[in-house]
């Protein structure tokens, strides 16, 4: 294909995410299934072209995102023109209007989020706010294992991954925890994966499992188990020992937790709740330890689908909030005296975090905060995180995660106690 053929493809597959609310990644691979001659070059370069798009303004047409970025790369106006051609498979040539904004196009800077996520985000990170968020939606992230310590050690894994081709290096922060520049889709053919010895975990995501602190022969239940990435940490961290319960309204979400649990060498109750949390009688005030990985907007994982960022509405925000409040609450009845309960989002919106665990202490004072400085003392975390965590904390019973201040998606993780 031609550098102006790929153009083309990029703004097809541009405008198809924007009408069809598809995730890019599947959008990608429609144009691909359906354009076979595009070669393994072009559909990489294609690729790069709209995930380079989204980050940079994903709420602007196809066209108008694919000449911002070609003024961001530093080309000219005649040669932006030049493969504005309309001839052959190229995109229809310039208007007068486009060749007028050509100069106030692009730019290093993300497109203007909308006016309610930019507050959010100026509440939770301040003076850094853009920084934060250039970092959120412009940085690639990396795919981080989990090691399987049930199954083998992060050393004698990483010395199997490099001598199959795939160079790591350990995480910084996770101490059971390996970092790889590949697509997660080549490690599932391994035979180390089919045994077991490792899961694909943002560290975020290991972190905030890592801290909900479970232990060898307690009760532990993860509220809103989803795929069952937390369940699998939580269940290395209680090294098969104890009763775990993995919960989630779902049932298909349930049913990809099984193969994976059989996969760790772990097992765990599977429980569909219903919409107001029954079918969990028998475990109130029961639980040594409850996760609440709540519903939300996903904010935290735009560095991943950046699309994301411009379709999330004010109505989806306020909804998604109401069900964390609810969803909490009925979780923190589960926890025994002296428990621990930790709430999690992958979010960096304030009102879905901070917001939220502060009206829940309110309304709860059975709960007193537990500061994260405590929780990291855990094994599975290293020094270098130990500090970290200790740092963005201030000693408070909170922490928010994000690319740019720990290189992981954006977690917010909040600890409780119930008084014994």
């Amino acid at each position: 294909m031609t550098p102006a053929a790929r153009l083309s493809a990029a703004i097809q597959v541009l405008d198809a995410i924007a009408t069809s609310r598809q995730p890019a990644e599947t959008a990608l691979k429609a144009w691909c299934v359906a354009n076979r001659y595009a070669g393994s070059g072009d559909r990489r370069a294609i690729g790069e072209r709209v995930f380079d798009c989204l980050r940079h303004g994903a709420g602007q047409g196809g066209r108008e995102a694919v000449l911002a970025s070609l003024v961001k790369e530093g080309l000219s106006a005649p040669d932006i023109t030049t493969l504005f051609s309309g001839s052959g498979y190229a995109p229809a040539a310039l208007n007068a209007e486009e060749l007028a904004k050509l100069s106030a196009l692009g730019g290093g800077e993300p497109a203007g989020l909308p006016s309610f996520i930019e507050h959010e985000l100026g509440r939770t990170f301040g003076k850094d706010s853009r920084a934060e968020v250039s970092a959120l939606l412009t940085s690639r992230a990396p795919v981080d294992l989990r090691v399987n310590g049930l199954v083998t050690f992060p050393q004698v894994l990483a010395a199997s991954l490099a001598d199959a081709g795939f160079a790591n290096e350990p995480t910084p922060l996770s101490a059971v925890g390996l970092r790889l520049d590949v697509s997660a889709s080549k490690l599932a053919a391994l035979d180390a994966f089919k045994a077991g010895q490792f899961e694909v975990q943002d560290e975020g995501s290991q972190i905030a499992a890592f801290l909900l602190g479970a232990e060898p022969r307690q009760t532990v239940v993860d509220y809103c188990a989803g795929g069952g990435g937390k369940t699998l940490a939580i269940g290395q961290m209680m090294r098969g020992q104890g009763r775990l319960v993995a919960c989630d309204l779902n049932p298909r979400r349930l049913d990809t937790v099984k193969p994976r649990l059989e996969r760790a060498h772990l097992s765990a109750d599977l429980r569909r709740v219903g919409p107001t949390g029954d079918k969990l009688e028998d475990l109130i005030g029961k639980a040594d330890r409850v996760l609440v990985d709540a519903p939300c907007s996903g904010s935290g994982t735009w560095r991943r689908r950046p699309e994301e960022a411009w379709r999330l509405t004010e109505e989806q925000l306020h909804a998604v909030i109401k069900t964390q409040k609810d969803v909490l609450r009925r979780a923190a009845a589960l926890v025994r005296p002296g428990g621990r309960l930790a709430y999690v989002t992958c979010s960096v919106l304030a009102a879905e975090n901070a917001d939220v665990a502060t009206a829940f202490a309110a309304n709860h004072p059975e709960f007193k905060p537990l500061p994260i400085t405590e929780a990291a003392a855990t094994p599975l975390l290293t020094d270098t995180a130990r500090a970290r965590l200790a740092e963005l904390s201030g000693g408070g019973h909170t922490v928010q995660l994000s690319p740019r201040r720990t290189g992981t998606d954006g977690f917010f993780i909040a600890l409780f106690q119930r008084s014994a």
